[in-house]
């Protein structure tokens, strides 16, 4: 379990605050040592990386309120069992995780409830639950806020973030508690990796990953097929929602707006492929448009030769620009910080840089035309 934890936090955020929630004081011992040795560099370089909080251990409570405080960076992981399940305010928990026997409807609700706090001024607007024990299934119960709900398992090969749609030859059926069967080769872990609990040896027979809409209702199909409903809601045709995405002056601003709306722009990269710009997802998922990365859109503008109009040194940050789009997406293009980073700033100050365009209207009037010859040659 410690394993993918760590797992987890490595392809997010490896000091976003987690609470592990454990059967007993010496159970959340145990696991408090397995994520030190789990994540041994950072615990040799901060002790108080994963510690122990539970109503015996004075060390582990004098911790509490550092945990909790947005300021605080440490402790990061927090093991525990009762103590902080109820009355603990932590406004930046980003991961909860299930490794107890979770007896009652009210249980549930207050310990998921350490994750549902959200600041902006840290970022914190969704968490993560990772449930070894299936204590996650009460989301289904009708006594917890909706009606029952499908849920897809995905099998043990899968990383933590997030799963793959549902197989084509799948059934559109079936039960949150329904087992998939072993994987190929006598269910053996990927990687050779074997794990073993009191001698007996053991698998990961299968993941789960849950998503909540902008209303706060669980996602009962597929992340595309949820994707392509919400963004046809709002643009009938691709025609429609390229006639919108040319003509605005923030591109950034449309799919931020989708992003509100519950489109899991970051996710659909993971499914997809993380080199693809959002709006090839969009175009894509949505409208069945062969996708193009942002390195084939950056290629296709340079054999253009589209900057002659402009001096040289105008030229040379249009070009670096350019491949500024194609290493991090659109939101490098249409900030005036990404003039302070490298290797923008090699050519003068932010002023300094706007100043080889004549100034900031013509230099925004260059960064449109940048981005019309991005995105305005798709059929």
């Amino acid at each position: 379990m410690a394993a993918k934890v760590t797992e987890f936090l490595k392809a997010t955020d490896r000091f976003s605050k987690t609470i592990v929630f454990c059967e007993n004081i010496d159970h959340a011992e145990r696991m408090r040592q397995a994520l030190v040795n789990a994540n041994a560099d950072l615990a040799a370089a901060n002790p108080k990386y994963v510690m122990r909080i539970t109503g015996d251990n004075d060390e582990g409570k004098a911790q509490l309120d550092n945990f909790i405080d947005p300021e605080s960076p440490y402790p990061v992981i927090a093991t525990t069992s009762q103590l902080m399940s109820t009355g603990v305010d932590a406004q930046t928990c980003r991961l909860i995780v299930l490794d107890k026997r979770i007896g009652s409807m009210t249980e549930f609700k207050q310990i998921i409830g350490r994750g549902t706090r959200i600041n902006e001024d840290y970022g914190t607007l969704y968490f993560t639950i990772m449930d070894f024990k299936r204590a996650t299934a009460l989301f289904a119960d009708p006594d917890f806020d909706g009606d029952p709900v499908q849920i897809h398992e995905a099998g043990p090969e899968d990383i933590p973030v997030p799963p793959d749609d549902l197989p084509e030859d799948e059934p559109e059926g079936g039960n949150p508690g329904d087992i998939l069967p072993e994987p190929p080769g006598g269910g053996e872990v990927p990687g050779g990796v074997k794990y073993y609990i009191d001698d007996v040896e053991v698998q990961v027979v299968m993941e789960r990953v849950q998503y909540l809409d902008s209303s706060g209702h669980l996602i009962t199909e597929s992340l595309k097929d949820f994707t392509r409903k919400t963004v046809r809601q709002n643009f009938t045709s691709l025609a429609a929602f390229l006639n919108v995405w040319n003509e605005a002056d923030k591109k950034q601003a449309i799919l931020e707006e989708l992003v509100d709306q519950g489109v899991f722009l970051d996710e659909l990269a993971e499914q997809v492929g993380a080199d693809y710009d959002a709006f090839d997802l969009i175009c894509h998922i949505a409208f069945d448009q062969p996708p193009l990365t942002r390195q084939e859109r950056a290629d296709k503008v340079k054999k253009r030769d589209v900057f002659t109009k402009y001096g040289e040194q105008a030229r040379a940050v249009l070009e670096a620009l350019l491949q500024k789009y194609a290493d991090a997406g659109l939101s490098s293009l249409e900030s005036l910080e990404t003039l302070r980073v490298d290797p923008l700033s090699g050519f003068g100050t932010p002023i300094e840089i706007v100043k080889l365009f004549g100034g900031q209207p013509n230099y925004l009037k260059a960064i449109k035309a940048l981005e019309d010859e991005l995105y305005g040659h798709v059929a």
